[in-house]
């Protein structure tokens, strides 16, 4: 068995998240079919996120193991000869025996969009959230700054998590403006279940003057409550991951 470590794109719209389920159409459930297309192999794929219903990837990573002739850095050639349209292999190449791309991870990387105009948000409403509202662009922007750090962000956590802590360390969390969009940038070295949707709902709050306790409060309650609302999922992608060379 050789493993084979990739980086995939997909568009989260026509899928019910990333991970195999039953009964529901999903990305893994898609690529692992199109892999035993190839190699007439029942392969499960392991990955370093389980994005939502809606949730999109312009870097997810996964891997997996096969016998097949078709050497590990042409896997993604041959993969995108019969991926549907809405997923791309963008690179493959050797991984260790024991790789695993969630386990393994140092930092992940995420991006939310917010689009800003009531005009054309049609066009965006499955890969922005559409946000007309009048914002405090610095407010936000301040309160991005005091997310970085280390923090326990259990108020910014929806229930179902199976974390065994929810402190984490924010490398970067910056806004910024571009066009009619709000780019929310963040790297940590991990994520908790909904934690940038909500940190993007509570910052949308903030910009409206609509939120009653600053970051420092969230932080020091971890109450769910204190927190504003779990933004929508598809204005989020899974921008990259990066792994110990």
């Amino acid at each position: 068995m050789v493993r084979t470590k990739m980086i995939i794109q997909y568009d989260g719209t026509n899928y019910h998240g990333f991970q195999r389920q039953i009964n529901a159409h999903t990305v893994q459930q898609e690529i692992e079919q199109c892999l035993y297309k190839l190699t007439a192999e029942k392969i499960t794929i392991t990955s370093a996120g389980r994005t939502d219903a809606g949730v999109h990837a312009l870097g997810q990573v996964i891997a997996f193991d096969s016998d097949s002739t078709i050497p590990p850095e042409r896997f993604d050639l041959a993969l995108n000869t019969i991926l549907p349209p809405d997923i791309r292999a963008l690179k493959s190449e050797l991984a260790a025996p024991d790789f695993h791309p969630r386990y393994e991870a140092i930092q992940k990387q995420y991006r939310y969009m917010i689009y800003r105009e009531k005009e054309q948000a049609i066009f965006f409403r499955n890969y922005a959230c559409c946000y007309s509202r009048e914002l405090n662009v610095k407010a936000m922007q301040g309160a991005c700054a005091l997310i970085e750090g280390k923090h326990d962000f259990k108020a910014f956590c929806s229930t179902g998590s199976s974390a065994k802590t929810s402190e984490r360390n924010v490398y970067k969390c910056s806004l910024r403006e571009k066009g009619p969009f709000l780019i929310l940038d963040i790297s940590a070295n991990g994520f908790l279940y909904n934690m940038v949707r909500i940190i993007t709902g509570t910052l949308l709050k903030i910009g409206r003057g609509r939120q009653k306790h600053d970051i420092s409060e969230i932080f020091a309650c971890q109450e769910r409550s204190m927190a504003g609302p779990t933004a929508p999922p598809q204005g989020l992608y899974l921008a990259a991951v990066e792994y110990r060379n």
